[in-house]
């Protein structure tokens, strides 16, 4: 049985304390240029203890692909300064600092960039956001390009001194989009067949990898976070997502990051339902890379089911936000004395950014607000 606090390889050169990671949580909370802004250095400083990875919110890689307002960028070397000072500050206690990298593609807001500028991989809208626009189709030069952004994200992820990256394949974003049956709607070599409709993806790795190579050494991690289906009849589902991952564990990802909506109980659409999604991943993956999973782990308890069901990393988000000793006491067995809950006055101890904290009171149900 694995056990939250042993240690785990990532790779050959990387082996984590222990199994817990923070996993990405949007903040709302850049500077009005998108630079990382001192609230969310001392959020993320304020959580960068006893746990072994913490991923960042995603930052985006081209002008157009911001999906969260006051969303940091990475799509210029003007942001090199403010990414430098959050992964020495993440970095500060032996934290391995992730950051995700991402293109909204037909999530993308229109309200910051113009509805004209939305593009995904066809000119299907999304029904994830209020007012979405109808994207415009890409073309294959600006295709090519976002590749490109990509790999030159990536380059000033190192050179700012992150220890990785994480892709974001997940929710519905633009790697997502051009995956998925229902959003891709092509018939050139960038959609139609699985092998088509993975080509995107499989590109954005591959040009992360030759500028990891290029610019880091061995040690640079490259994790790749994954929605495994979509609720839409045509939509994707889990075999095919089960062909990407053995194709990215080809090229050499260092893990793969399942997104869920409950990481213990859910279970895989159009399917038995005998399995599990991280039951069926841990399945596919069988070792060969760590799977992470995150969704709805509030305790320790919670965690240890996900390991228990075959998942090698847990990614913890509600905890952290809500109690900064949640490791610890997790590791001493209080998880009846996990603070889960969140209200103003607990606000500043909390370190909470602005825009987080009018996110939270905004999204219903989201966390517990007493």
């Amino acid at each position: 049985m694995k056990n939250l606090f042993e240690k785990v390889a990532l790779n050959d050169k990387v082996t984590l304390p222990n199994r817990i990671v923070m996993a990405p949580t949007t903040t709302w909370s850049s500077n009005s240029d998108l630079t990382v802004s001192n609230q969310e250095l001392a959020y993320y400083q304020a959580r960068a203890h006893d746990i072994s990875m913490l991923i960042t919110a995603c930052a985006h890689v081209s002008a157009n692909g911001i999906g969260f307002t006051d969303e940091i960028g990475v799509y210029d070397d003007r942001f090199i300064p403010g990414l430098t000072k959050l992964a020495k500050t993440i970095k500060h206690n032996g934290v391995k600092a992730v950051l995700q990298i991402n293109h909204a593609g037909n999530k993308a807001l229109p309200e910051l960039i113009g509805a004209d500028n939305v593009v995904s991989v066809s000119q299907i809208k999304t029904d994830m956001i209020p007012n979405p626009a109808v994207p415009r189709e890409l073309t294959d030069e600006e295709i090519q390009q976002i590749i490109r952004d990509f790999g030159e994200a990536t380059r000033r992820a190192i050179q700012a001194g992150f220890d990785g990256i994480e892709l974001h394949g997940a929710h519905g974003f633009l790697i997502q989009n051009f995956l998925s049956p229902h959003f891709n709607q092509r018939n050139d070599k960038w959609g139609g067949s699985l092998t088509k409709r993975m080509r995107f993806g499989l590109a954005v790795f591959d040009e992360v990898k030759r500028v990891a190579n290029k610019y880091a050494d061995g040690s640079f991690i490259i994790g790749w976070r994954l929605s495994p289906d979509e609720h839409y009849a045509d939509g994707l589902r889990i075999n095919d997502t089960k062909v990407m991952v053995d194709e990215l564990i080809k090229r050499g990802v260092t893990y793969v990051h399942a997104s869920l909506t409950n990481a213990v109980t859910a279970v895989p659409r159009d399917t038995d339902g005998k399995q599990t999604y991280v039951e069926s991943l841990a399945a596919e993956i069988n070792g060969r890379v760590p799977l992470m999973v995150a969704g709805m782990l509030q305790t320790g308890i919670d965690a240890q089911k996900a390991l228990d069901c075959g998942a090698d990393l847990v990614a913890i988000a509600h905890g952290l936000v809500t109690d900064l000793d949640w490791v610890k006491k997790v590791r001493s067995g209080k998880n009846d004395q996990l603070h889960l809950s969140i209200s103003q006055d607990e606000l500043r101890q909390l370190y909470i950014p602005d825009g987080l904290w009018t996110t939270i009171q905004n999204s219903g149900s989201w966390f517990e607000i007493k």
